[in-house]
């Protein structure tokens, strides 16, 4: 007598995403950015200050955000107004404004000890790595 080839059996669990909103995601109001932008500097936290001032004001993408050398926002000891970046998807320039929130945040990234001898905007923590990442 043979058994016939059942399938296997299986527990139930619900999908990761049931109930959950995927996609793409509303854009961020203006009261949510200056919300943000305060609780980073009641935190004195200037690094995430300066990166998000900086991914508001350029509108790059994250990869070519990470990427920033120092070179590229300051001349002569002080923050540029405008500064222009290679995008590494379209291989364009991007020109943008640097407001002055932004380089006043900017510039009190540059006076931490972290930054001394950087050659990249946000540099990463360890020594291998030259600059922070994506993830």
């Amino acid at each position: 007598m043979e058994t016939p080839n059942l399938p296997a059996i299986r527990a139930l669990r619900p999908a990761w995403n049931k109930g959950r909103i995927v996609g793409q995601k509303r854009p961020l109001k203006p009261k949510h950015v200056w919300a943000i932008r305060v609780r980073l500097e009641l935190a004195v936290n200037h690094r995430d200050l300066a990166l998000f001032n900086m991914a508001i004001d350029s509108k790059l993408r994250g990869c070519d955000l990470v990427k920033m050398k120092v070179v590229d926002v300051m001349a002569s000891g002080q923050i540029k107004e405008r500064a222009s970046v290679l995008q590494s998807k379209t291989q364009k320039p991007v020109r943008f404004a640097i407001s002055e929130g932004t380089r006043a945040s900017v510039e009190k990234w540059m006076e931490e000890e972290l930054m001394v001898g950087s050659e990249y905007l946000w540099p990463g923590r360890f020594h291998e790595r030259l600059h922070i990442s994506t993830r």
